[in-house]
């Protein structure tokens, strides 16, 4: 019998990890309820003044993105140890690291995704102004999937340790921080005037390394749990 296509092997691992995420669906809108909820919050606690809500809406929202994606990063492996796919996708005919690569893809479509299709929302709730939100688009559009990838390389280091949810924060945030200077940084720095498209370049070029680094890391770091 041959072994499956990258492909082949691509499709099953999206379908398994989509019905997944739909039967575990209440789970899956937590990111989207929790970010909604750290907006709407800031409004509260600071007034309704439209200019100062404007100012800090770039920060405000790439927090709650970040935030948002911490919260699910748990998630990203502990069925798979829980039920022993973990272990038969180790011992699979293809590269561990591109099932990881499926994985994280199906991860950033569910969770982070949804929360860039509702941010032109969140960003009305906070007065961002009309022109600036191309610019907040583009950086979550490149920053997202970054938060994902290395968010998939520091749940991997961690799992085998059971309740690592607190863990795996402290080990993330050093990583997320540049991710959100540079993602909500471009924004500040066209709505001030200042040259913007840096910020957004070094996040493209970031995502391109994670792109292939990220998966060959948490397949190491997975082996290297599991043994």
């Amino acid at each position: 019998m041959s072994a499956p296509s990258l492909l082949a092997a691509a499709r099953a691992q999206a379908l398994r990890d989509l019905r997944l995420v739909w039967r575990r669906r209440g789970d899956a809108a937590q990111p989207l309820l929790f970010a909604l909820m750290v907006v709407a919050l800031f409004p509260l606690a600071l007034g309704a003044d439209p200019q100062q809500l404007a100012r800090i809406a770039p920060g405000v929202l790439w927090v709650a993105v970040l935030l948002a994606s911490l919260l699910t990063l748990d998630t990203l492996y502990r069925s798979d140890v829980e039920d022993g796919s973990l272990e038969q996708m180790l011992l699979a005919p293809v590269p561990l690291a591109w099932l990881l690569a499926v994985r994280v893809g199906v991860h950033w479509f569910t969770a982070s995704l949804p929360l860039v299709v509702v941010t032109p929302l969140l960003a009305e709730l906070l007065f961002l102004p009309a022109d600036l939100l191309p610019v907040l688009m583009a950086s979550l559009l490149l920053g997202t999937p970054l938060l994902s990838l290395m968010g998939a390389v520091v749940a991997a280091l961690t799992v085998g340790i059971r309740r690592s949810g607190m863990l795996l924060a402290l080990l993330a945030l050093p990583l997320f921080l540049p991710v959100l200077v540079f993602g909500a940084g471009s924004v500040m720095a066209a709505a001030q005037g200042l040259p913007w498209i840096g910020a957004l370049l070094l996040l493209g070029a970031g995502l391109a390394l994670a792109l292939v680094l990220a998966p060959l890391a948490a397949a190491a770091a997975i082996r290297i749990a599991l043994n």
